[in-house]
């Protein structure tokens, strides 16, 4: 009986189209503004991920989230370094400095000044050159997408990026490009540079405090959540875990912005729509068909029976529906992936819009069942 349900669903074309059609929306929209949601948020904390040797981050104890730079004084370091626990700690330089280009033009830029002795905290992953050239006079060594958009030697025009070799300053000051990395892309979409932690000193502007962070690593077996409460109570400074940091900045750009806000009306729309779309569609292929329950009640058909008919029509196109929704979200991520856009598509997202759209399904055979609930076999006898 219930393959008849399917049969009376798939027959009536433009009503079965137009619900797959509102669920699909639904599921492209939940699905595509949740990615660039989730992709925005894993920018803020790109330059965390991209550095995984230390356990912990040491900083002044106002800091808020990654990019809000509260310098320390260098003393700090050897502080730190006294902590018991501590394997070994550096110094790391994060700042936004102008770099002029060939053109003459200015773009700020986020420049990143590691230990020369360790090189930790470097790019990840090299494209052109060597990553011990880093420790070469003047060498730096630049992100690919910034080498090849906002630092190419014509921007805005963009016709040659910059390539290893070339020379450019920063804050008036003369820098080799050494090599060209991967690297995260950062929230404002800034180019990011590397160089030695000394090197960057130079390039910034002269202050009395110019450290920014300190990275440490535990000594095996040492509990790292133990040992950055430990740093924080012997030296006042602020220490967190990588993760804690993660989530520190991530919670920062939830509550202090309007990025959650902005997507989470634009997911709710998707939803709100997509559930009248199908809503009112189901219930209108409902009242044409009522006769067909009649007619099944008429038979001697439990009540039941049409409950699950309903259910599994409604059921039937949303998932249909979800999967075109879903695949179509991917398919614009992928396209995106080298654009500006942030998108990314993770497996719970996955589970949430397929529950996002159950609901809707849910929603759209409620007013339905309703309608059957109390339906009579003997509306099949009338003309």
């Amino acid at each position: 009986m219930l393959d008849y349900a399917l049969k009376m669903l798939i027959n009536d074309r433009a009503k079965y189209v137009g619900i797959v059609m509102g669920i699909t929306f639904a599921s492209f929209i939940i699905v595509q503004q949740a990615s660039i949601f989730v992709g925005l948020m894993l920018r803020t904390v790109g330059f965390i991920h991209d550095t995984p040797q230390p356990d912990i981050w040491v900083m002044d104890e106002k800091v808020q989230f990654i990019d809000d730079v509260k310098p320390l004084g260098d003393t700090q370091l050897f502080r730190v370094r006294g902590v018991e626990g501590v394997a070994w700690a550096v110094p790391l330089y994060k700042g936004i400095l102008k770099a002029r280009l060939g053109s003459g033009n200015y773009q700020n830029c986020n420049i990143i000044g590691v230990d020369s002795a360790t090189l930790i905290g470097a790019p990840p992953f090299m494209k052109e050159g060597n990553l011990l050239s880093l420790r070469d006079p003047d060498a730096i060594i630049i992100d690919h997408v910034g080498a090849e958009d906002k630092l190419s030697k014509d921007f805005p025009i963009r016709s040659e990026p910059l390539k290893v070799g070339d020379v450019i300053e920063i804050n008036d000051r003369r820098a080799v490009v050494e090599g060209i990395c991967n690297a995260s892309r950062t929230f404002q979409s800034q180019p990011v540079i590397y160089t030695t932690y000394n090197r960057a000193l130079n390039f910034a502007p002269n202050e009395r405090k110019l450290l920014s962070f300190v990275l440490v690593k535990a000594k095996e077996g040492v509990d790292v959540q133990k040992l950055a409460k430990k740093i924080s109570a012997q030296t006042g400074l602020k220490a967190f875990s990588s993760k804690d940091f993660i989530w520190l900045t991530i919670t920062y750009f939830m509550k202090y912005t309007g990025i959650p806000i902005n997507f989470g009306i634009a997911v709710l729309l998707g939803f709100i729509i997509g559930t009248a779309i199908a809503g009112q569609t189901f219930y209108n292929f409902t009242l044409d068909n009522l006769r067909y329950f009649a007619t099944f009640r008429a038979m001697g058909a439990p009540i039941s029976l049409l409950r699950k008919m309903i259910l599994l029509q409604s059921f039937w196109v949303g998932a249909i529906g979800w999967g075109m929704g879903a695949g179509a979200a991917s398919i614009f991520g992928f396209l995106s992936k080298y654009s500006e856009l942030s998108f990314v598509l993770t497996w719970w997202l996955f589970l949430a819009s397929m529950v996002a759209v159950g609901t809707i399904s849910a929603i759209s055979s409620f007013v339905s069942l309703r309608k059957i609930k109390n339906v009579d076999p003997s509306i099949v006898f009338k003309s």
